[in-house]
């Protein structure tokens, strides 16, 4: 079955093509052009002039968890500092959930977006934190999300000796993790894990050929984003806090700085220097860090008008870094464009340009959204 789509007020294709029209065809997009030169298709679709731009990219989440937070969400809007530490009271809920309750969570989270245009989802396990509950946890991810992240050191359990503990992720846990994942992640950080152990952990997923990520200057100036330029990580994520030399390494590498502005307005952090990085040529991708802890929303729409509005990205910066600047974080070149050959994944706004992200900010702009070429509302 193709599918015409007609009357595009604006096309964002995050390409140099350009038009009013599109064709689907299947899951893929099968042509970009001016609506007088479209071939034909089966079905004829009029968007009446609503924007037209690829489906969010969210390339930062952890979906995989059970259990609540608001009781530390209100002590931090209270004045208490975020730390790392949390994480165990969601790693405790999580290993005593069942795994339909885990799925049901993941299911939840990945439907609510999709309602919001985010069409591709990268997420991560590291709420087990043992091998079997990082198994359990990867092979749930798996099922429901388009890549799945490997996260076993992203706190030492309590009670525990950390190095112990990093000796068993980079060992079994990760010979056990790898063959249902596409990436691993370290959280390199205060609180959680130091370079020599974050290495060490990335290293050995290096040589399971796994893609490297990192989560990294979060809660300060730290070894994050050297550590990931250094083992040309795919991205380093949250870059919170970045000196003038780390800005300078991501400019002069391939590993893009994923920025999680909604975890920053929860923590109550300083956001991200945006401005800084795309004025270096550093490449930004954007994404929700959906968790329970420090960042619960969804909303990809409210990371593009956080960016536009407060870290001082243009809207097309702030887009593209949304859409396409994920699908880079991601090494993926099918999503995040709009162009004959890739997947078909669209978000119509009910309005005529994304402009209105920013312009009428918490307003839900979402009209209709195509996924793999399906339309899903």
């Amino acid at each position: 079955m193709s599918v015409l789509i007609t009357g595009i007020g604006e096309l964002t294709t995050n390409t140099e093509a350009g038009g009013d029209a599109l064709v689907i065809d299947g899951s893929e997009i099968a042509w970009v052009g001016k609506a007088g030169n479209a071939p034909a298709a089966d079905e004829r679709v009029d968007v009446e002039g609503r924007a037209v731009l690829p489906g969010w990219v969210d390339s930062h989440t952890h979906l995989v968890f059970a259990g609540d937070r608001t009781a530390e969400f209100g002590a931090r809007m209270a004045g208490k500092p975020y730390t790392a530490g949390g994480i165990a009271v969601t790693v405790n809920a999580t290993r005593a959930a069942t795994d339909e309750e885990l799925a049901a969570v993941v299911r939840k989270h990945i439907a609510e977006a999709l309602r919001q245009g985010t069409t591709f989802v990268e997420t991560k396990t590291g709420y087990g934190l043992n091998v079997a509950d990082e198994v359990r946890s990867a092979r749930i991810a798996a099922e429901h999300a388009d890549e799945v992240t490997f996260l076993g050191a992203h706190l030492v359990p309590p009670g525990e000796d950390a190095d112990t503990y990093v000796e068993l992720v980079r060992g079994e846990m990760l010979d056990a993790v790898a063959p249902l994942v596409r990436w691993a992640d370290v959280f390199c950080e205060k609180g959680a894990f130091d370079y020599d152990q974050s290495k060490a952990v990335l290293a050995a997923a290096a040589a399971k050929g796994l893609g490297l990520r990192v989560h990294g200057n979060q809660l300060g100036e730290g070894p994050g984003v050297r550590l990931a330029v250094e083992l040309g990580a795919a991205s380093v994520d949250h870059c919170t806090y970045l000196s003038a030399a780390d800005i300078d390494a991501l400019a002069s590498s391939d590993t893009v700085a994923t920025l999680l502005p909604a975890c920053d307005l929860s923590t109550r952090q300083s956001l991200p220097p945006a401005r800084a990085l795309l004025d270096a040529g550093a490449t930004v991708a954007l994404a929700s860090n959906c968790n329970p802890g420090s960042s619960y929303t969804s909303s990809m729409a409210f990371c593009v008008t956080t960016a536009v509005l407060q870290m001082r990205m243009s809207v097309e910066e702030a887009v593209w870094a949304a859409t396409a600047g994920g699908a880079q974080a991601l090494r993926r070149t099918d999503v995040g464009v709009i162009r004959p050959g890739a997947r078909a994944d669209l978000h119509v706004l009910d309005a005529p340009s994304i402009t209105h992200l920013a312009y009428r900010p918490g307003v839900p702009l979402t009209h209709s959204v195509w996924r793999r070429g399906e339309r899903a509302n």
